[in-house]
């Protein structure tokens, strides 16, 4: 039998972790056995747990997870190097009979385990220029040079973060061609994949966001934050930038206040999951279910159980 991947995909705070749990167990009861495999890269990070809705040990309800927890904040996080890592990962589970559940919003990563595209080579001392640029001119400038250069490519990459912008830059002067041949529009599964993907009205999304962003610093942001400084948040490539970090260290080094931290991470929050919903519109695997439908869970449980049996 050929093996099979699941994937649970869509925008942030659209409840993927606890549906990827509910499949896995649907599959523990029908006799068989779900692993999930994490691909939100700051969940990649220990210690970075409230700012990412990392789920406690305590909630994962006895289902072993995978690539939650291995890097420090000073490691750099690349989805070239998790595409690496994670194939393998889920080849040894499905050679062990067990399904591999895909679950994240971080669309890059996401992409880099089901398609079949590979990365181009790293040129670090293009990579140090591009670098020095960056810290010279900021990312908005190398984002408008990326647009010259590869317009596709521009209008998939996000002016404010920088890892990306450099990345694309890089790509296309490394190669002479466009960042985007690496990203198509139709693309080409690895191997079998089912994605089911979450969403509903923007309105309803951006409420959730806004509550989740403000328990966040209720639940201890801010003390979790200190305590990773002295681990290497502030230098580290990743981690410093990711949303509520950043915004936290901000605020515990008096450049902002709390109410204007948590205004500045909900409105990034919710830019970033009008992005991921741009990225994940374009890819025609996913099965979109709406969050707010009362049956959209036993739908989604009923949709992997057809698909695996078939």
């Amino acid at each position: 039998m050929q093996p099979k991947l699941v994937a649970v995909v869509g925008p942030t705070g659209t409840g993927k972790s606890d549906l990827a749990l509910d499949i896995a167990e649907s599959l523990s009861a029908a006799g068989a056995k779900a692993e999930i495999v994490n691909s939100d890269s700051m969940q990649f990070y220990r210690g970075m747990d409230i700012g990412t809705a990392k789920l406690e040990l305590s909630e994962r309800r006895g289902i072993e997870h995978h690539m939650l927890d291995v890097l420090d904040p000073l490691d750099e996080s690349t989805a070239a190097e998790y595409q690496r890592v994670a194939r393998p990962i889920i080849e040894e589970l499905q050679a062990k009979g067990v399904v591999p559940i895909l679950v994240g919003g971080s669309m890059l990563y996401v992409a880099a385990v089901l398609n079949t595209f590979e990365f181009p080579a790293r040129d670090e001392a293009l990579r140090a220029e591009l670098e020095a640029d960056l810290e010279r001119l900021g990312s908005h400038e190398l984002h408008r040079r990326l647009a010259a250069l590869d317009p596709v490519a521009a209008s998939r990459v996000d002016p404010a973060n920088p890892r990306r912008v450099v990345r694309a830059l890089e790509i296309v002067l490394v190669t002479g061609q466009p960042f985007a041949a690496a990203l198509p529009e139709e693309p080409e599964s690895w191997q079998p994949v089912l994605e089911i993907g979450l969403n509903s009205d923007r309105a309803n999304l951006v409420g959730r966001l806004e509550t989740r962003v403000q328990r966040m610093w209720q639940k201890g942001l801010l003390d979790e934050v200190e305590s990773l400084i002295p681990l290497g948040l502030r230098e580290g490539k990743t981690s410093s930038r990711a949303i509520g970090y950043a915004q936290a260290l901000s605020q515990l080094d008096g450049l902002s206040t709390q109410e204007e931290a948590i205004a500045e991470t909900v409105r990034l929050t919710q830019r970033y999951a009008r992005r991921q919903m741009s990225w994940f519109r374009r890819d025609k695997r996913i099965q979109w279910f709406d969050y707010q439908d009362e049956h959209f869970r036993a739908r989604a449980i009923e949709s992997v159980h057809r698909w695996l049996e078939a």
